[in-house]
């Protein structure tokens, strides 16, 4: 007997102007069902998810929940027919705390009328601990790292306890534990009959946990397949029309002089942050090369950056040479003017301003530059901001477009065009591939290759293996704030490295 699905979606299309995000696109998901749904950045996945879950109202086609024809009027209706969705972005509140972020709008109240935390606080608890985090509901969301509010977001969600689960990116920033652990949950989520959309770009979570993969490309559906009867190669291959026999390839550059050095770095965070202490950080870089940074998440990787960039100044300590000359970074601004360029991990937050073109996300650290005396050089601003576009096939009609409006990928793209214009001579670079498709990361592999060729000395964090791997020329490890291992590329190995990001100079296992 054909079981019927418990969601259907038929001949959905949506436009955008003249741009036609979704072009007749027809899904169907089954009780218990685990569904990766796949496609480059742009592909239209984020559309269909948003039409689903009530955030697009206006579209054509329909939508079947049970047997059931439902229009999306809103969030609302979506939430009161069992749909919940997990955004790769976050939608947490900072200043509100763990448990009122989770009950948001649902909080529950005591005979006066009034919010009893106490219950919420317990209530919060039940989903805390199926995720295995040990965080008190009452901390507010600004004091957790990226990746816990990440697992915040999918506790959320289980508190609605929804029949239909969309997953957008859900461990894009979680380690290798952490996802794990999502894994098991979703297993469990499947055994209990509940149907679940996974968005990723990961292809080894895709064989991991799902049992059907539907692909999507410019914004028509291209096809289903069962997991277990397709190759990696068979999913890319369907994405992006072409086979990629090297999804990310490495050019071996001959390494320069030395172009940055960092002797003992100390880093101490006050007692109310988050981050971690770094203790006795040495390291140094070379025009031409790409030196991987490689830990679990809470490692201080980012830290690192930060104080590199003049984040953390009055709470870091060390010694900083560039090109042989010491110098003393302060402020953002220092960094900016000693050519060092920073790519951030959290692009919505801290790289990018949404609400403004990209044109201007572009110019924002060139101001001076295009600046004559009280007036803009727009001619300027727009060759530049043009040739970028170009340069980066940032996929977009215009540079007046809303950076709100693009794909993630596409996003990641604008906040490197912003730092190339700056000509830097050092590129930080932080999770540059997070949320970003097979056929984005292998244009930002060969751009960080092209980099490297002209000279320029760059330094990529990445919670991959493979893909620190793929990129590097060199790997530090950092474990607990400290240094752990250093590897050359012909050292390189998954089980080394691992090894290495896992234990601590004494010989303990690193928290995980």
């Amino acid at each position: 007997m054909h079981k019927k699905p418990i969601l259907k979606m038929k001949n959905i299309s949506k436009n955008f102007g003249c741009v036609k995000a979704l072009q007749n696109v027809s899904i169907e998901l089954y009780s218990g069902d685990v569904l990766a749904l796949m496609g480059e950045n742009g592909a239209g996945k984020s559309t269909l998810m948003n039409v689903l879950c009530g955030a697009i109202t206006s579209y054509e086609g329909e939508i079947f929940i049970e047997g059931n024809l439902i229009k999306m009027h809103s969030p609302t209706t979506s939430r009161n027919a069992g749909i919940a969705m997990i955004h790769q972005e976050l939608q947490l509140v900072p200043e509100l705390t763990v448990a009122e972020n989770i009950y948001l709008g649902r909080e529950p109240r005591n005979f006066f009328g009034l919010v009893d935390n106490k219950k919420m606080n317990q209530m919060c608890e039940k989903y805390l601990n199926a995720l295995e985090l040990n965080i008190n509901p009452s901390v507010q969301i600004k004091n957790l790292r990226i990746g816990e509010q990440q697992l915040i977001e999918i506790a959320k969600a289980l508190s609605l306890n929804a029949n239909i689960l969309i997953m957008d990116e859900p461990t894009s920033a979680l380690s290798k534990a952490e996802s794990q652990k999502l894994f098991k949950i979703v297993n469990k989520l499947s055994n209990e009959g509940v149907a679940i959309i996974y968005i990723t770009h990961r292809m080894e979570e895709i064989f991991a946990i799902t049992n059907r993969v539907t692909v999507m490309r410019d914004g028509q559906y291209i096809g289903t397949v069962n997991t277990v009867d397709v190759s990696k190669d068979d999913i890319i291959a369907m994405m992006v029309g072409r086979t990629l026999s090297e999804l990310f390839p490495k050019e071996i550059i001959p390494r320069g002089d030395k172009i940055l050095e960092v002797k003992n770095l100390n880093f101490y965070p006050k007692e109310y942050q988050s981050s971690r202490a770094l203790r006795d950080i040495s390291f140094d870089l070379h025009k031409g090369e790409v030196l991987g940074i490689a830990g679990l998440m809470g490692a201080g990787r980012s830290e690192l950056f930060d104080c590199i960039f003049g984040l953390n100044y009055k709470q870091t300590e060390c010694e900083m040479f560039i090109e042989g000359n010491k110098v003393t970074i302060k402020k953002p601004l220092d960094a900016i003017n000693n050519k060092i360029a920073y790519v951030t991990e959290d692009r919505k937050d801290q790289g990018l301003v949404l609400c403004r073109s990209i044109g201007e996300n572009m110019s924002f650290p060139l101001l001076n530059k295009y600046s004559k005396r009280m007036f803009m050089d727009t001619k300027k601003e727009k060759k530049d901001w043009d040739l970028q576009m170009k340069n980066l096939r940032i996929k977009a009609p215009t540079y007046y477009s809303l950076v709100s409006s693009l794909s993630g990928g596409n996003q990641q793209k604008v906040i490197l065009g912003r730092w190339l214009l700056t000509r830097p001579n050092i590129l930080l670079l932080d999770e540059p591939t997070r949320g970003i498709d097979v056929g984005a990361k292998s244009e930002i592999y060969r751009l960080i290759n092209k980099l490297a060729s002209e000279g320029m000395g760059i330094i990529v964090i990445s919670s991959e293996l493979p893909e620190i791997i793929g990129v590097s020329d060199r790997i530090i490890t950092l474990c607990e704030g400290k240094v752990t291992g250093e590897f050359m590329r012909d050292d390189f190995s998954q089980e080394k490295i691992l090894e290495a990001a896992t234990l601590t100079k004494e010989g303990d296992l690193c928290a995980i």
